[in-house]
């Protein structure tokens, strides 16, 4: 094993901890101590690793953005028309949440409550040149359906794709609703289609 490899095993090792301390107990409280006891190793190792709680956490939001993207993207991949693409897109978002309860509560945990070093939270920082890589797919889903005539041209993508994402974000923040999972994908994708046929 290369000393990079361990490098960055040991990295995602403290990623790891620190998605379950945020978890637990909050941003507000959560403390390096914290993440190393919860990872088994010293606060000096974090440390070494990263340069304080905020570096932690701008590696750990990177982390939870490129888990999710990834888990997606694979599904969607996996279909040829616009339409599966879309239906996939919504299907994998919605099961993601679902499967990844810890990863939903530390993305919500930091975007709501790290501050960057000028003190602005991060939910009130405008957006970096490169977009939303989940808004920039499901765009991208809309904008073929479009341009093939799979779809009518009866709605404008950027409030379409807001829609999308906004129903799906919505259900992020009720965990414990009393309809499954499954039942709100479906009934979201009948939406979608009476919009985009």
């Amino acid at each position: 094993m290369t000393d990079s490899f361990i490098a960055g095993a040991r990295r995602e090792q403290i990623i790891l901890a620190c998605i379950d301390t945020l978890e637990e107990v909050g941003y507000n409280s959560l403390s390096l101590t914290k993440v190393a006891k919860k990872a088994r190793i010293s606060a000096g190792l974090i440390s070494y690793h990263f340069n304080d709680k905020l570096d932690l956490m701008n590696h750990t939001l990177l982390f939870l953005l490129a888990k999710q993207h990834d888990f997606i993207s694979r599904q969607v991949l996996l279909t040829q028309s616009a339409t599966q693409q879309l239906e996939a897109f919504i299907k994998a978002y919605l099961a993601y949440q679902e499967t990844h309860f810890k990863h939903n509560i530390a993305l919500i945990e930091i975007v709501f409550n790290a501050r960057n070093e000028e003190g602005m939270a991060y939910y009130r920082m405008e957006e970096e040149e490169e977009e939303d890589a989940l808004r920039t797919m499901v765009l991208n889903i809309l904008n073929e359906g479009l341009q093939n005539g799979e779809f009518t041209q009866s709605f404008q993508t950027e409030i379409l794709a807001s829609f999308i994402i906004g129903a799906i974000e919505e259900r992020m923040l009720k965990a414990n609703s009393s309809i499954p999972t499954e039942n709100y994908s479906v009934e979201l994708i009948k939406m979608v289609k009476k919009l985009i046929v």
